[in-house]
C-alpha cells in the first residue's frame, strides 16, 4: 500500500495498492471517530467495521466503495481531523476518496454514470447554450418532478426533484464588457472607481461614494483585482458579480475580468477525471497568473471554486511546467469579503463605512448567514460575517452542510441521502427565524431554497444594498 495523493505517482492508479490504503485509513478513522457526524461516509464505515467486531480487513470491496460513494467532498475533514498531513499518519480522507474515484474512472464506468459525468462537468458548454435560450431552458428545467425533469433523470441522471438554478439571460462577462464599452464611449475608464457613479441612486450618489472618493484623493486606488466569475456567476447569478464590481469600485478598487478562463474543473476532479481537471487547471492558471503579474489580485466568488484554485491547483500541477504559476495564483487569490476586509483593516486603505441603504430600510438589522463548508475549509475566518457587521447587520450563523457539495447532490442516486444531510440545515435556518438568509455558496443557497422556500442572497448583494447601489447591481 502507498500513501499518495499524487496522480503522477506510479502507485496512484493501482487498484490493489488503493485497497490497502483504504484499509489503513478506514482503520484509523474507526479508531478515532471524531468525524462521525460530518457526512454519511463515516457512520456507514463504522457500521461495517463494528459488524465485524472491529476487523477492518473483513470489509468487502463493495463496502469500501460505498464509503467512497457517500463522500461528497465537503472538506470538513481538514477542519476536524487531527491526522491530516503533515502528521506522520498522513490521513487525507477527501483526497483518498478522489483517488478511489480516479481509479474507478481509469477502469471505466457504465454508460449511465459516464453520461451523468459529462452532463455535470461540461458547465461552460451547457452554460453558453442555456443562457442563449434561457427562457426556454428555465421553463423546461425549472419545475422539479415535471415530465421533462423525469426524462432528464432517466437519460442524464440528474435528480428529477432537485431544484435547479435558473440561467440568466445575460452573462456576467457580457454585462461587464458592455458596461466597459459604455464607459469608454462616455470618455471615462470603465474600470476606474469613478465608474461606480452610474450604479448609485441619484439622490445618494454623492454621499454614498464618499469613502471611495476620499481614498482616491488620499492615495489613489485601494487595489486592483481580476474577478474570476466561475460558472455560477457567469451563467446563473451575474447579479453577484455586479454586486462585487459595484461594492469594490465604490471603495476605489479597480476591477477587471480575466480573459481565457473556463470552469475551475471541480466537477471533473470530484468524479475522478484527473486528466480533464489538469487541462482546466493549466488553462485557468495561465490566464490568472497573467493577471497577477500585472499587479491584480484574483477574486473568486464561489467557495468551491476558490478552494480549487487555492488548494487543488498547486497540488495537481506540482512537478509540471505550470507549478510556479499555480503557486503564484493561489497566493494571490481571495474571497470577495476577505479582500474587502483586508482593505478595511489595512495600512493606508479603508472602506466606506457610510451605508445609506441601512437608513432607508433596504437592508434588515438581522439576517441568517450560512457558513459554507468549502469556505470553512479555506481557514480564512468568517469574513462575510465580519463585513456584514461593518455594515450594521447582525448575522445569526448556521453551520450545517447543504448536501450538495460540488455536483454530488444533483445526482439521482444521491438525492434522498442529500435531503437527509440537508435536514439539520433546514431546521437551523427555520429556528433562526430571520426573513433574509444569505450565504456565499451558490450551491448551498440552492439547497436552502429547496428545503425552506427562502431564496438566499449573497452577502455582497446585501452590502451593495447597504451602500445604496441600484437594482442594476442587485436585481
Amino acid at each position: 500500500m502507498t500513501t499518495t495523493y499524487d496522480p503522477r505517482d506510479s502507485a496512484y492508479f493501482d487498484e490493489g495498492d488503493l485497497r490497502g490504503e483504504l484499509e489503513r485509513v478506514y482503520d484509523l478513522c474507526h479508531g478515532c471517530r471524531l468525524c462521525f457526524n460530518l457526512c454519511p461516509s463515516f457512520p456507514t464505515l463504522f457500521d461495517f467495521i463494528d459488524a465485524r467486531d472491529g476487523n477492518v480487513g473483513a470489509m468487502t470491496a463493495a463496502e469500501q466503495d460505498k464509503v467512497v460513494d457517500e463522500c461528497y467532498q465537503c472538506k470538513l475533514c481538514y477542519v476536524k481531523c487531527p491526522y491530516v498531513p503533515p502528521h506522520e499518519w498522513a490521513l487525507d480522507f477527501p483526497r483518498l476518496m478522489m483517488r478511489a474515484h480516479a481509479v474507478r474512472k481509469r477502469k471505466g464506468t457504465g454508460i449511465r454514470e459516464s453520461v451523468t459525468d459529462q452532463m455535470l462537468a461540461r458547465t461552460d458548454l451547457l452554460g453558453k447554450v442555456s443562457t442563449a435560450a434561457a427562457p426556454v431552458v428555465n421553463a423546461v428545467t425549472g419545475h422539479p418532478g415535471s415530465f421533462a425533469r423525469r426524462m432528464m433523470e432517466k437519460t442524464v441522471g440528474m435528480a428529477s426533484e432537485r431544484l435547479l438554478p435558473p440561467y440568466a439571460r445575460q452573462r456576467f462577462t457580457t454585462w461587464f464588457s458592455k458596461r466597459r464599452s459604455a464607459g469608454a464611449a462616455g470618455g471615462t475608464a470603465a474600470a476606474s472607481s469613478s465608474n461606480s457613479q452610474p450604479m448609485l441612486r441619484d439622490t445618494e450618489a454623492q454621499g454614498g461614494q464618499q469613502g471611495g472618493q476620499q481614498a482616491a484623493e488620499q492615495g489613489g486606488q485601494q487595489g486592483r483585482v481580476s474577478i474570476f466569475p466561475t460558472c455560477f456567476v457567469e451563467y446563473m447569478e451575474p447579479a453577484i458579480g455586479r454586486a462585487i464590481v459595484g461594492v469594490y469600485e465604490h471603495n476605489g478598487i479597480d476591477c477587471d475580468i480575466p480573459a481565457g478562463t473556463r470552469c475551475c474543473g471541480a466537477p471533473w476532479l470530484h468524479q475522478g477525471n484527473v486528466d480533464q481537471f489538469v487541462k482546466a487547471a493549466e488553462q485557468n492558471v495561465a490566464a490568472l497568473a497573467g493577471e497577477v503579474r500585472t499587479g491584480r489580485e484574483v477574486i473568486v466568488a464561489q467557495p468551491t471554486c476558490a478552494y480549487v484554485v487555492r488548494q487543488d491547483y498547486p497540488r495537481y500541477l506540482a512537478g509540471t511546467p505550470s507549478e510556479a504559476d499555480a503557486e503564484l495564483v493561489a497566493a494571490h487569490t481571495s474571497d470577495p469579503a476577505e479582500y474587502l476586509m483586508a482593505r478595511h483593516k489595512g495600512e493606508g486603505t479603508s472602506i466606506d463605512t457610510e451605508f445609506p441603504g441601512r437608513e432607508n430600510g433596504d437592508v434588515p438589522d438581522q439576517v441568517t448567514y450560512h457558513v459554507a463548508c468549502h469556505l470553512q475549509a479555506q481557514n480564512i475566518g468568517l469574513k462575510s460575517r465580519d463585513l456584514l457587521k461593518v455594515a450594521g447587520v447582525k448575522a445569526t450563523l448556521v453551520q450545517q452542510c447543504s448536501g450538495i457539495d460540488g455536483t454530488w447532490g444533483y445526482r439521482a442516486e444521491n438525492y434522498e441521502l442529500a435531503r437527509k444531510v440537508a435536514a439539520p440545515l433546514k431546521r437551523k435556518v427555520e429556528e433562526a427565524g430571520h426573513e433574509v438568509v444569505c450565504g456565499d455558496c451558490h450551491l448551498a443557497n440552492g439547497s436552502i431554497e429547496q428545503e425552506t422556500g427562502i431564496r438566499p442572497v449573497h452577502p455582497m448583494q446585501l452590502v451593495a444594498r447597504a451602500y445604496g447601489l441600484t437594482d442594476e447591481v442587485d436585481r
